[in-house]
């Protein structure tokens, strides 16, 4: 598939779901997550026990929207339910992009929005956990952009072959000033993810 894409999350609290969220990407094949103005206290896994390719997947954390930094002729685009958000199932992805969800029980801020080149919406009654937005949105690209064969019109798998792909010439990219940004990555993060549950801090007696 040509063309890479990055996903991220704005004013995140939980670490769960910032887990939740990357493991997902890690495993539709994102280039790179990131967070924007986290409120989470992060806590640095040092011995955990995760994959080596996703603690080696590019993590980066922006304090500020005006800090963010992305690869020159990358997309960004806003997971957002307002009204004149396009339809996922209608949108035509990027080669390039960084999608952006907003955070628990909260949206995407109206700076965020603005800074955006496209903003979608999963047709949904209600929001999603952002979570399972993010998987919505990943999945919905790799269809879209992915090489597979044809569905067939009649219930069933596919019934053509799909073309040879052919390569073409590499090409390189520069990503000199967002590696200001990168971070250590998320493994903590990841390891609540993979456990399926938030761990719990001891009570402060004086609190």
């Amino acid at each position: 598939m040509r063309g890479y894409f990055g996903i991220g999350v704005e004013r995140i609290n939980k670490p769960y779901n910032v887990g939740n969220l990357f493991r997902s990407a890690h495993a539709f094949g994102a280039s790179f997550v990131f967070t924007l103005a986290a409120t989470y206290e992060r806590r640095q896994g040092g011995k955990i026990d995760t994959s080596d390719s996703l603690g080696q997947m590019p993590f980066y954390e922006f304090p500020t929207l005006d800090s963010m930094q992305l690869p020159k002729g990358c997309a960004l685009v806003g997971v957002e339910l307002i009204d004149d958000a396009v339809e996922l199932p209608s949108f035509h992805h990027p080669m390039n992009a960084a999608y952006i969800l907003g955070p628990e029980r909260a949206s995407l801020s109206p700076e965020t929005v603005a800074r955006c080149d496209h903003i979608i919406k999963i047709p949904t009654s209600f929001c999603l956990n952002v979570g399972i937005a993010g998987v919505v949105v990943m999945y919905d690209r790799l269809v879209s952009r992915g090489r597979f064969a044809p569905r067939p019109m009649r219930p069933g798998g596919p019934t053509e072959d799909l073309p040879a792909h052919v390569s073409g010439a590499p090409v390189l990219r520069s990503h000199s000033a967002i590696q200001a940004f990168r971070s250590l990555p998320p493994l903590e993060e990841i390891a609540l993810a993979e456990t399926g549950r938030e761990k719990k801090r001891p009570r402060d007696p004086n609190a």
